[in-house]
């Protein structure tokens, strides 16, 4: 049975919708895609009604439709998305991923770069070609027509489809870790991240040359100091535990030493916080994790200190996380970071420390809100609670992967948790290309003043290294002892 669903946002914030049915994200049927283009939504809902009939008898098909809200746009958009021209770059990145088998347009007239021309030419969202067919108008009767005289075979974007979806967590972590993790120019969150996944899978010896500049004075770690800093030095922790060299926690320790004031008072937060969420994530797991190395509980206690300090800036009342005080929006990666900040500092944080039962009360209560707003497709949005708002891939991983550590160390219990996870991994790996490419990665973004400022913040498709790095993480972590429960 066909429903409604948004596909995003109008230029003038008008939801934009598509009917599907219930094989959404089903690309390992046998049942052929097919998606309707029209000018009407009233018509294309009535095919939709008679397909789902004994009546059209095509039940070797599936069926979406969606009506075109931009019928003289160029193709491949252009400009960022979805800021410039978002009808277009909502519909061609949407078709993308969905990977029909065959498109069915209403209207004969064609032009070079117009959508039916390019969905034949160019992989749209880097995903594969379809094969296009027009027609003069869309009814039951040229519906059944066209089906009845198709061949009916998978399109290039199907099997393209399908091969992204057939990769286990350790294919996908390799592919990413060969785009993304080479290099760490500065010990800044990204690029950490990315050789963190490297580290787990069990490239310790790469990276530590990869490192050796920071521990012989080529570079000095924290030059140019900013917030990220903090995060990235959760690297030099993860090597200090696995390969038992001072030098590693020196330099983790050094970072967490920041906190503290020349008497080491505790500051009233660690430095360069901004008040915004992304906080929780860059600076309690290192001083967590500083705290459990050296045995010294004022990091244990900072981290508590800071982390109250931010939750009382962001957290709302609804267990979601505002970016910071200027606006109310939860921003998606504003809330990825929480829940993944909250999830490593657990780790990091020893069993009877005093902290540990409110950090792990905060993350069940983030993960609750959390999964109610992740939708049918398995993933978070831009804005979480804005349902037109795109489908956000660096804030779903980074969700997934606290979903996953919750449910390999039994803070979480399986259902629902283990089941959204498996969507969300899904999800995941359908927006992942061979060559690291990705789809719907949020650009870089500081504190904004209004939800507007968020909603329209870019959405990249290509290589992202903050993307491919949180990509990894979630990817390694299923290899961890994760993947059994997201298979689906």
């Amino acid at each position: 049975m066909a429903s409604s669903t948004v596909i995003g946002l109008a230029s003038d914030g008008a939801p934009l919708r598509a009917l599907v049915g219930d094989e959404e994200k089903n690309h390992v049927t046998d049942r052929l895609r097919v998606l309707l283009i029209g000018r009407s939504e009233e018509t294309l809902a009535r095919i939709l009604a008679w397909f789902d009939s004994p009546a059209s008898g095509l039940t070797r098909f599936t069926l979406a439709a969606v009506r075109d809200p931009a019928p003289d746009a160029t193709y491949p958009p252009q400009g960022e998305a979805y800021a410039a021209a978002p009808e277009a770059h909502c519909l061609w990145r949407w078709i993308g991923l969905r990977a029909p088998d065959l498109v069915l347009i209403e209207g004969t007239a064609a032009r070079p770069d117009d959508l039916g021309s390019q969905l034949a030419r160019v992989a749209a969202a880097g995903v594969g070609t379809m094969p296009v067919v027009r027609l003069a108008w869309l009814s039951e009767e040229t519906v059944a027509a066209a089906l009845a005289g198709w061949h009916g075979e998978p399109s290039p974007a199907r099997t393209a489809m399908w091969r992204r979806l057939a990769r286990t967590p350790d294919e996908i972590a390799r592919q990413l870790s060969a785009c993304y993790a080479n290099q760490l120019d500065q010990a800044v969150y990204i690029p950490a991240m990315a050789l963190i996944g490297r580290l787990r899978l069990g490239e310790t010896g790469a990276v530590e040359a990869i490192v050796a500049p920071y521990l012989d004075g080529r570079r000095q770690a924290l030059a140019g100091l900013t917030s990220s800093h903090f995060g990235g030095h959760l690297l030099f922790g993860e090597l200090a535990a696995i390969t038992g060299k001072q030098a590693y926690l020196d330099l983790a320790r050094a970072a967490a030493d920041l906190a503290f004031d020349e008497q080491g008072i505790p500051h009233e937060a660690m430095p360069l916080h901004d008040e915004m969420s992304d906080s929780l994530f860059l600076v309690c797991p290192l001083l967590a994790q500083v705290g459990n190395l050296t045995g010294n509980p004022k990091y244990l206690a900072m981290c508590g200190r800071h982390m109250q300090f931010i939750q009382q800036r962001t957290w709302r009342d609804d267990g979601l996380y505002r970016h910071s005080p200027l606006d109310e929006a939860a921003w998606g990666r504003g809330n990825g970071f929480a829940a993944l900040g909250l999830a490593l500092s657990l780790d990091y944080l020893p069993v009877d420390d005093r902290l540990r039962p409110e950090v792990l009360e905060a993350f069940r209560v983030h993960m609750k809100a959390l999964l109610a707003h992740q939708d049918a497709t398995g993933m978070w949005h831009q804005v979480i609670d804005i349902p037109g708002s795109y489908r956000e891939l660096s804030a779903t991983c980074m969700i997934a992967t606290a979903l996953a550590r919750g449910l390999r160390k039994g803070w979480l219990p399986a259902a629902p948790h283990g089941a959204a996870l498996a969507s969300a991994w899904h999800a995941i790996r359908a927006r992942i290309a061979f060559d690291g490419g990705l789809v719907d990665v949020c650009a870089g973004t500081g504190k904004q003043g209004s939800l507007q400022a968020y909603l329209a913040r870019p959405a990249l498709l290509g290589p992202d290294p903050r993307g491919g790095a949180m990509a990894l993480l979630i990817a390694t972590e299923l290899m961890a002892g994760g993947a059994g429960t997201a298979s689906g």
